[in-house]
């Protein structure tokens, strides 16, 4: 397996509440990453995040050490993503200064041909093969609720004006609603994690354009996020790309 990741603050944003983590383990065909795009007044947002995307790396990594079922994985996964929102919210708990942090959070560990997915908030990650892209997150946000009771038409949701309002986050209470996907990988195939700062601003058909213009796919992550700063994005954004 192959991956890469980068962060940029853009032009807008006085600071990069995003953070991003990805880890290799060739010997044993394994990969983690995480991406968390952070709220909170001053510098809140970019604690919450790094509190939260360090605690799920951290978590993984040691209880990987300790992992001899697949069956096990998905339970992991979920604990860690708990264990990371507790960290965040004894934090935003016991000091007024980060008062009602939070943070998303998407993930996703591979093992082998297996992945798990779990996402809070509207974070995505994404699916590419030789047919396509294909969202495997679904946001937890007030237009992807509105869309899903007819509301607005999903071509809208971009433009919407409260398309920044989530109704999940990561760290704001006591424990934390997840969803967990469990998928397939298989050569040939490539995980896109990112935040809202690139799909508020490039459609997933300018993804996959993105994507298949570009031979080398290292460089696939930067130019995403050229793509979304020549688009007008006016938030932080973040893309980590695993090629298996």
């Amino acid at each position: 397996m192959n991956g890469w990741g980068i962060t940029e603050k853009g032009d807008v944003r006085a600071e990069n509440q995003d953070f991003f983590a990805l880890e290799l383990v060739p010997g044993r065909n394994i990969a983690l990453c995480v991406v968390c795009d952070g709220m909170g007044g001053a510098n809140a947002g970019s604690v919450a995040s790094s509190i939260a995307g360090e605690g799920f790396m951290d978590y993984m990594k040691n209880a990987l050490m300790q992992v001899t079922d697949i069956a096990e994985l998905s339970g992991l996964v979920r604990r860690a993503t708990s264990y990371s929102n507790s960290m965040v919210y004894e934090v935003a708990k016991t000091n007024k200064d980060f008062f009602g942090m939070g943070t998303t959070l998407v993930g996703a560990l591979v093992v082998g041909d297996y992945a798990s997915v779990i996402n809070v908030g509207d974070s995505r990650a994404y699916r590419i093969t030789n047919g396509g892209i294909y969202q495997i997150t679904k946001d937890h946000s007030l237009v992807e609720d509105m869309i899903d009771r007819g509301e607005i038409k999903r071509e809208d949701a971009a433009r919407h004006p409260d398309k920044n309002l989530i109704t999940r986050a990561l760290g704001v209470e006591f424990s934390v609603l997840c969803d967990l996907f469990e998928l397939r990988f298989v050569k040939g195939e490539y995980l896109l994690l990112c935040t809202d700062g690139l799909t508020n601003f490039v459609s997933d058909d300018e993804i996959l354009d993105v994507f298949n213009s570009i031979e080398d796919k290292s460089v696939c992550c930067s130019a995403l996020i050229d793509k979304a700063l020549k688009a007008g994005t006016s938030d932080n954004v973040t893309v980590v790309l695993l090629e298996k």
